[in-house]
């Protein structure tokens, strides 16, 4: 319909050939979704992609139920029209049912779980086109040497692009044009996106009898075509990879696609690696680092079916599957799958019930799986498949303690003689080490000698962390960057401000001195990220380098064939803090740490520095006995009736004025509503009470497992709308506290 045709019926009654109106969802955060009508030329249905006005503008949605006759619609305002539908693939009726079932477990509008879905609003206009050209078999009648060279490549029959052909003719690109001016190459036009490459699927010949025992119970939860939870529980180095590889093919063969969610942008080159020589095909992306044309690709492909597996970061649950058979969460146990910001999910839990809704299996895999999945193994509701050994000759690592109180470190160093000794050797017989301490830049403190003022952040209740690298103090909760200060800003001392504490570029100033001539990596997400990441990896796994120190970036998921040793700096760096999962986390990374040394012939050895050798958690791992510290950690989580054994959701109240930000959060805990089975404590200010200019005050709901916690909530906040800077942010299953 032409623009003024368009403006005249939206301006006029409407006639009864249009009086067909629809409900759109809109990615905004909205109570629900808003009608519109549907004129007389287009032809929608849910699931479609619409471009509907909205106050002044139009925005994009999705139509959300079928269409109906204007007669059914409560009468109100005047109905505005859809503008135009657009030619994509209709969102399915999995997804939307999806989306609604992540808005109403974590409490959130539906329109800001549909945001996440359209991410990529470009990817709904037509694919970007480019040229080609192909030879029309014509001579043209001046044949000049470089001509010929041209001709001779395009005589393929293939379609060539200009660049291409004069590149590989060694000619320049006026030759191409002039032979396109004579007629003897003709342009063809053709999508810009690369298409996804097809995997081949084909058994797998190198499995261990454990692993081919595993293999077949993931194949036959894919033969199942239902709904269905796999731990997949192997110790680190086990093939797990490998075994959840074969239920990938399963499903590719079934026609269906895969998803495999990653914790960690850093993985993804390893695991696209092994992934194209297991099904010689590289997977689809998806994350925060590709390119708006690729998310474009990726995007399409997804939704048209063409890309068959798609590796990717939490994410990518919102992408718009066209036959999803199979989600894969590798590393299932990492807090990095909950999502803290926008919509608070968590990517683990989301997969699971992305499954039960599609009836299709969910494998989790991990070397040290999550509490939550144990329970839920221990209550029957997921199955149990486990790798007891490493593939091949390769064994797991020796754990030792070193007691920090008998083997004290000078002022200024943090690696034991212990330790030196031990990487000393290492060196000697020309193998790699790696030093583990999960903290990044030169020093978490910088204090003043002379007043002890210590830097802190003007937007956050935090210290700036100095990032001697970079000759500047950064906030790594909101990103405050400054340089450092030549003298105190609160007494004017000169040369008195010192750093306390290490962080890893400090530990490599040490570790340059001790050890000359090392060869040292050092890795951290703020230092090193990309395609330069990627490459000090390999150069890792190639032995180009002696001494890797890194934070958790290098806990989990690579393969150095040379690194035999592994040293953790600060063991006892967050235990003991308010964090319920405090000693289950600093257990995971310190076990996945570890499993870094001796993956092939060669024996690996761990030694964990820290001053409480007696905990019950560095008892387990010096001892192996990873049963007894889990099952010491499910007792107190029980009589605490803490998650899994109970539930918790956090109410954080933020605002820009204190008083009046204390002052709401105090009238909201008088109103909680009375309810048998579960509690709420506070208001108290957070552990970080100010954060990027916020002042935030924290109520905790604590809960029966039974209780329905969303329910009580939503009853409690049932007619309260914080005013100006106030904000209500609900964090279902919270897994930080800070």
């Amino acid at each position: 319909m032409p623009a003024r045709a368009l403006d005249r019926f939206e301006e006029s009654d409407a006639t009864a050939a249009a009086q067909r109106v629809v409900d759109v969802l809109l990615p905004l955060a909205l109570p629900g979704a808003y009608s519109y009508l549907v004129p007389p030329h287009l032809d929608v249905g849910p699931g479609d992609y619409v471009r509907v006005p909205l106050g002044p503008r139009d925005t994009i949605g999705i139509v959300w139920t079928e269409p109906r006759r204007l007669g059914a619609v409560p009468s109100g305002p005047k109905l505005r029209p859809v503008r135009e539908k657009y030619d994509a693939p209709p969102l399915k009726d999995l997804q939307r049912r999806f989306i609604e079932w992540v808005a109403a477990y974590n409490l959130v509008p539906a329109g800001l779980v549909l945001r996440m879905c359209l991410r990529v609003p470009a990817a709904l206009g037509d694919p970007r086109m480019q040229t080609g050209y192909r030879w029309t078999g014509i001579q043209p009648e001046r044949l000049t040497p470089q001509r010929a060279r041209v001709l001779e490549l395009a005589s393929d029959g293939l379609i060539w692009r200009a660049s291409e052909l004069a590149e590989a003719a060694g000619v320049t690109s006026a030759v191409v044009r002039g032979l396109v001016e004579a007629g003897a190459l003709v342009p063809h036009h053709f999508p810009a996106d690369r298409p996804f490459e097809v995997p081949h699927i084909q058994p797998h010949r190198g499995l261990s009898n454990e692993q081919a025992q595993a293999a077949q119970a993931l194949r036959a939860a894919v033969a199942e075509r239902a709904f269905s939870v796999t731990l997949l529980d192997g110790v680190t180095g086990s093939g797990k990879t490998e075994v959840y590889c074969e239920a990938i093919a399963a499903t590719l063969a079934a026609d269906r696609q895969v998803l495999v969610l990653l914790p960690e942008i850093a993985l993804t080159a390893g695991f696209i690696r092994r992934l194209k020589d297991r099904f010689g095909a590289a997977p689809a992306e998806w994350h925060s680092a590709l390119k708006s044309t690729e998310r474009e690709r990726v995007w399409r492909g997804v939704a048209n079916g063409t890309a068959k597996i798609v590796l990717g970061a939490r994410s990518a649950l919102f992408l718009p599957f066209d036959r999803l058979g199979l989600i894969v969460v590798d590393e299932e146990h990492e807090a990095a799958f909950k999502q803290e910001e926008g919509v608070t999910y968590h990517a683990r839990d989301m997969a699971v019930a992305y499954g039960s809704l599609g009836k299709f299996p969910v494998i989790l895999s991990s070397a040290t799986p999550s509490l939550e999945s144990l329970v839920n193994v221990d209550r029957g509701r997921y199955r149990h498949v486990t790798l007891s050994a490493r593939h091949g000759d390769a064994q797991l690592p020796s754990i030792d303690l070193i007691d920090m109180r008998s083997s004290p470190v000078e002022r200024g160093r943090w690696i034991s003689e212990p330790l030196v000794a031990e990487v000393v050797r290492t060196l000697q017989e020309g193998e790699q080490a790696l030093l583990f301490l999960n903290r990044r830049g030169y020093a978490p403190l910088t204090l003043c000698r002379a007043c002890g003022h210590r830097l802190q952040c003007p937007n956050c209740e935090t210290w700036l962390v100095e990032h001697r690298f970079r000759r500047q103090l950064q906030c790594h909760h909101c990103g405050h960057v400054a340089p450092v200060p030549h003298v105190c800003p609160a007494c004017n001392a000169e040369n008195s401000l010192v750093p306390c504490g290490p962080g890893i570029e400090r530990l490599a100033e040490e570790v340059a001195e001790r050890f000359p001539g090392a060869r040292i990596a050092l890795l951290s997400s703020d230092l090193v990220r990309g395609a330069f990441l990627r490459e000090i990896f390999r150069d890792v796994a190639e032995r180009r380098y002696d001494i890797v120190i890194g934070t958790q970036l290098v806990a989990k998921g690579h393969h150095f064939p040379g690194l035999t040793l592994v040293g953790v700096i600060d063991a006892d760096l967050v235990l003991g803090n308010a964090d319920p999962r405090a000693a289950e986390r600093t257990y995971q990374l310190l076990s996945q740490v570890a499993g870094r040394a001796g993956r092939e012939s060669l024996p690996g050895r761990a030694f964990i520095q820290t001053y409480m050798p007696d905990h019950p958690l560095m008892r387990a791992l010096a001892s192996g006995d990873e049963a007894a510290f889990l099952a010491q950690e499910k007792r107190q989580r029980e009589q605490a009736k803490m998650p899994p054994y109970g539930r918790l959701a956090a109410l954080i109240i933020s605002g820009r004025d204190q008083l009046e930000t204390e002052r709401f959060a105090r009238e909201l805990g008088r109103r909680v509503p009375a309810a048998k089975g579960g509690q709420v404590f506070g208001p108290s200010p957070a552990p970080i009470a100010l954060i990027r200019g916020r002042y935030r005050f924290r109520l905790l709901v604590q809960a029966e497992r039974d209780f329905n916690i969303q329910g009580f909530i939503a009853a409690w906040l049932n007619g309260i709308q914080p005013r100006g800077s106030l904000r209500i942010d609900i964090d279902i299953d919270p897994y930080s506290f800070l």
